[in-house]
């Protein structure tokens, strides 16, 4: 994975991610696979458009174009995507037990 950006979660192949835009802007893509690109050599990113902006759109960009448009990975939960972990750079305060 490119070390130049990275946001506070691993993008994995499967898994589907948002932008965390408001209103039409809004989109959630699933990571379909990665690839090299054969005239640069950076690693690539295939997905696929989910909901929103980009829905059955399917694309290709460089990994850390990706790592910046995703904001955190989400979850479909019946007729919603939910959030699952944080947006990169934010920092959650500790919790005293």
């Amino acid at each position: 994975m490119n070390d130049s950006f990275r946001p506070g979660f691993e993008i994995q192949p499967g898994k589907t991610y948002s932008n965390g835009a408001y209103g039409r802007s809004w989109g959630v893509r699933q990571v379909i696979d990665f690839s090299l690109d054969a005239e640069s050599g950076e690693e690539t990113v295939s997905f696929k458009g989910i909901a929103g902006a980009c829905r059955r759109k399917t694309g290709l960009c460089t990994l850390t174009e990706f790592q910046r448009w995703a904001r955190y990975e989400v979850a479909l939960n019946e007729n919603s995507w939910q959030r699952i972990g944080g947006i990169s750079g934010e920092i959650w305060p500790e919790t005293e037990e």
